[in-house]
């Protein structure tokens, strides 16, 4: 990744007398994918605003391309904004729509015109010039708004939820329309979702936040496996969070049962939060009828053990199929375990269940609730 090209530095920020973002710092690489995910009022949406300067920082600075521009005007800033709801104008053509900042910067029609043609060609919108934006569908008025965005050559462009208007097909196609615009023009992306799955397929770089802090960032690989509290585990995909004690390095009890782990350094009969992501539980049927000591129940049990020494006996309690995969529910040693399997265990079958060692994820447990939302140094 290139150099740092924006750089936010303890940015502080209060909206009738609520803190919404304190001390808060934050860079971002040229030519990045970076996302901003998390709930509605985390501070997200705040953020981009003052990338954007349409707010001020109570305190603190923007700098970018190594230029101080925290009292610059937005229409001087060298950034584009794409909102949630377009604001195209309704009464203009699709050419006038996105020639509107060129005329205001007073380019000459024939770089205009030029400029029109290499927008629509670039978001696959050929021949529309002459439409008005309410012949068109959704994601057709989004790419305009993106069009009208980058014909002003912006280095970064800034996108507030911008598919949250569109239904999920339209939606799915506009994330690849926006991986590709990315590579092609060169130029910054930092992007606002609270929508988990756009967070991961489309980002170089994560920034989860709660509360107006930054929880984790790292690329999606790293959030979704290796999330850094619980907040995140959770906020991330569907997780099994639970209470444990580490034993141990490397061994870490679980509902009162001894499982292999590959996390160390947390100490010796530590309370920990243990992350058991529901695609990484393993299912080992339990013939009916069958106890210790038979034949098929110990059969069961060692092909349990050959993945983990440790096991839980279980009995699922709720199936639904997914396409992709069976989703289950089993009540085990009084928890009920998510469980992503394409094998399917029917309801009322018995199961041992245990996971692999490496997808046991342990993580310091918070000794308050302030500590919950703790800010970390970026990477």
């Amino acid at each position: 990744m290139s150099n740092r090209l924006i750089d936010m530095q303890h940015i502080t920020k209060s909206f009738d007398g609520q803190t919404v973002l304190d001390d808060f710092n934050l860079y971002i690489r040229e030519n990045e994918f970076l996302t901003l995910l998390g709930p509605s009022g985390c501070g997200k949406t705040t953020i981009l605003r003052i990338l954007g300067g349409f707010e001020k920082p109570d305190k603190g600075r923007v700098i970018f391309d190594g230029k101080d521009i925290t009292d610059l005007a937005a229409n001087k800033r060298q950034l584009n904004t794409v909102f949630q709801k377009y604001a195209l104008f309704s009464h203009m053509t699709i050419a006038e729509n996105i020639a509107f900042g060129l005329k205001i910067r007073k380019k000459s029609e024939e770089y205009i015109q030029d400029k029109i043609r290499y927008a629509l060609k670039l978001v696959n919108l050929e021949g529309f010039e002459k439409r008005m934006p309410d012949s068109l569908s959704g994601g057709q008025q989004q790419r305009i708004a993106i069009a009208r965005a980058i014909v002003n050559e912006p280095k970064v462009l800034l996108l507030d939820e911008p598919l949250g208007a569109l239904d999920l097909k339209m939606r799915q196609d506009m994330q690849y329309e926006l991986i590709r615009l990315k590579n092609e023009l060169g130029i910054t992306f930092i992007y606002v979702t609270h929508d988990q799955e756009e967070a991961l397929t489309m980002s170089d770089t994560i920034v989860v936040m709660n509360q107006g802090y930054i929880q984790q960032i790292g690329t999606p690989e790293d959030i979704y496996n290796e999330p850094q509290n619980a907040f995140v585990a959770d906020f991330i995909g569907d997780s099994n969070i639970l209470g444990g004690i580490m034993i141990q390095d490397k061994l870490v009890e679980i509902l009162g049962m001894r499982f292999d782990c590959v996390d160390s350094g947390f100490g010796s009969n530590n309370p920990v939060d243990v992350v058991i992501r529901p695609e990484d539980v393993k299912l080992f049927s339990i013939p009916d009828n069958e106890g210790p000591g038979s034949a098929e129940y110990e059969d069961a049990a060692a092909r349990a053990a050959k993945l983990n020494p440790g096991r839980l006996e279980g009995v699922v309690t709720h199936l639904i199929f997914k396409g992709v995969h069976y989703e289950m529910t089993v009540e085990a040693a009084g928890f009920e375990w998510l469980v992503h399997s394409t094998r399917m265990f029917p309801v009322g079958g018995r199961v041992f269940m245990t996971m692999d060692p490496f997808n046991i994820q342990i993580m310091n447990k918070p000794e308050s609730d302030d500590e919950k939302a703790l800010e970390f140094e970026t990477i």
